[in-house]
């Protein structure tokens, strides 16, 4: 068992050794029944499973709330069925949050709302800093923000405020999806 922290959260997280297909859709059914608690109806979400529970790709879940895309995905795990795991704790937990009142509806959504082009924008960012098209490490992300940060510093020769603002909306990109 593993201990990890998400979005707030400390979870208890046991690797998926068997059943992934089984366990992939249990997972997505309390990702739907979390949902269904605050008044999100079933045809709005969206969990994409297809025969890839036991593979090393990320997990998603995607819905509409209250006129809003609302997106949460987790990658850093080594199967499908244990990243979708990771995303049904952090829904739960956060549908508790509001129902017991410690949370409003509108941080909810905060937490959760995403523009339509996420992905692209996510790809995007990592060609900002330089990134692979997969890279995860949030060490190594920091230290290439970090040096392009410095590089091209305003307050430097040659430095510029643009170059400066787009490397830091990259790096804050990249860090939301990582939390």
């Amino acid at each position: 068992m593993v201990k990890i922290k998400v979005k707030g959260h400390e979870l208890d997280v046991t690797p998926v050794k068997d059943s992934s297909s089984r366990r992939a859709l249990s997972y997505k059914n309390k990702i739907i029944q979390s949902l269904k608690k605050l008044g999100v109806r079933e045809e709005q979400i969206e969990i994409p499973i297809g025969g890839i529970a036991h593979k090393k790709v990320p997990a998603f879940a995607e819905w509409y709330m209250q006129g809003h895309y609302l997106y949460y995905d987790h990658k850093l795990f080594g199967s499908f069925a244990e990243n979708l795991f990771i995303v049904s704790k952090v829904i739960e937990l956060e549908v508790a949050s509001v129902l017991n009142e410690e949370k409003n509806i509108q941080e909810f959504v905060d937490i959760f709302m995403e523009d339509d082009d996420l992905h692209e924008r996510r790809k995007a960012a990592r060609e900002t800093l330089g990134l692979d098209h997969d890279t995860n490490d949030v060490e190594a992300i920091n230290k290439q923000y970090k040096e392009l940060a410095k590089e091209h510093h305003p307050d430097r020769e040659g430095g510029s405020v643009d170059k400066f603002k787009e490397i830091n909306n990259a790096h804050k990109i990249l860090k939301r999806e990582l939390e």
